[in-house]
């Protein structure tokens, strides 16, 4: 059901911005009211990077009218495959440059807030506060976190989304939410101790197009937010397979709720995980130990007997691997756990080295 509108409408709009926004206007429970909350709306944009970009182009397209755009990043020629607000003339310029020239290109009214610092612990809350909702866009997990946690302290609703290879992930966070609606945090969709060693975009690539459709997608949560319009995604985790061409929604409940989760539309099979000495005894009885770090990592040391197959080299034909049974193993876990989902889904029998590397005791050496 919709939510209430997150802010008062602005008391008019211009002649321009009526024309410019005209196909808003005739929206079905939406039109002009709407727009003029658009306009009234101050969002915060965290990177303006793979999911950034099309987020800021989404948003000010729309008449949003004001976005603080938080990034200290500079462009690079890499980027440019999925980073759509830059371009080739922007390579070394900073990346909150382009989003003031794209939004006032695309609509002058709306008010670009570029703030060019690294976001973290001890100054989140400061560049967060006033926004009405905010988006995170960012790249890395340890800014994830401390972005949710200001938004949680703020009180602030938190369009949350992440794209990695062919997959993503979309969900609306927020602490503080009206009356009578279950608040739903970072930690219940991640809680801490699970998250572990994230590889990132550098490692195992993404899809330029996939980032184009997510940062549609949390847009719209946007605007569905501060419009009070449809069905926020709280309490739903939209989860987007983009080579089998499925989207799918995944419920998401409170850790302090007392309500059952109503089962999930589809499963993937979890791997059993395995203490060391388990992996050697699976080893002994022969099982493969495949490790799926990076060759700087595996560099420091391997399980003996180990054969090395880096994460994207996997993920991209897991069956190559063979018919197992197999183990793999990562530095802390996470990186093995999603390498053994992908076996099992062809088929291979495979688990976890739990904790990974560094998880091995004192006495268990490394070849």
């Amino acid at each position: 059901m919709p939510l209430p509108p997150l802010v008062e409408p602005v008391e008019s709009l211009s002649a321009a911005e009526r024309a410019r926004t005209a196909r808003h206007a005739v929206l079905a429970g939406f039109g002009e009211l709407g727009q003029r909350r658009l306009a009234a709306a101050h969002v915060a944009v965290v990177g303006a990077g793979g999911l950034g970009s099309p987020v800021v182009l989404a948003l000010a397209a729309a008449g949003v009218g004001t976005l603080t755009v938080i990034d200290d990043d500079v462009v690079e020629a890499s980027n440019l495959q999925r980073q759509v607000l830059h371009r080739l003339a922007d390579v070394g310029a900073a990346k909150t440059a382009s989003a003031e020239r794209v939004a006032a290109d695309l609509s002058p009214e709306t008010r670009v807030r570029a703030v060019r610092e690294r976001l973290d612990a001890t100054n989140a809350e400061r560049l967060l506060s006033g926004a009405d909702v905010v988006v995170d866009g960012s790249d890395a997990f340890a800014t994830r976190a401390d972005v949710a946690a200001a938004c949680e302290r703020l009180g602030v609703p938190l369009v949350w989304g992440v794209v990695q290879e062919f997959h993503a992930q979309v969900t609306v966070l927020w602490s503080q939410p009206p009356a009578g609606v279950e608040g739903i945090v970072l930690a219940d969709l991640y809680p801490p101790e699970t998250v572990g060693d994230v590889p990132t975009c550098a490692q195992v690539g993404v899809l330029g197009a996939l980032c184009l459709q997510v940062g549609g997608i949390m847009a719209l949560e946007v605007v569905k937010l501060v419009a009070g319009i449809g069905e926020p995604l709280l309490g739903r985790v939209v989860v987007v397979d983009a080579l089998a061409g499925r989207q799918r929604e995944v419920p998401l409940r409170s850790s302090r709720s007392t309500r059952p989760a109503a089962a999930p539309t589809s499963s993937r099979p979890v791997a059993p995980h395995l203490s060391t000495a388990e992996t050697l005894a699976a080893q002994a009885a022969g099982a493969t130990i495949v490790d799926v770090r990076e060759p700087h990592e595996t560099a420091t040391g391997v399980l003996p007997g180990s054969v090395l197959v880096p994460l994207a080299t996997l993920l991209a034909d897991p069956a190559a691997v063979g018919p197992g049974p197999v183990v793999v193993v990562c530095q802390r876990g996470a990186r093995a756990a999603r390498a053994a989902g992908a076996l099992l889904g062809v088929g291979v029998e495979a688990s976890v080295l739990a904790g990974g590397i560094e998880a091995l005791g004192p006495d268990e050496r490394l070849a």
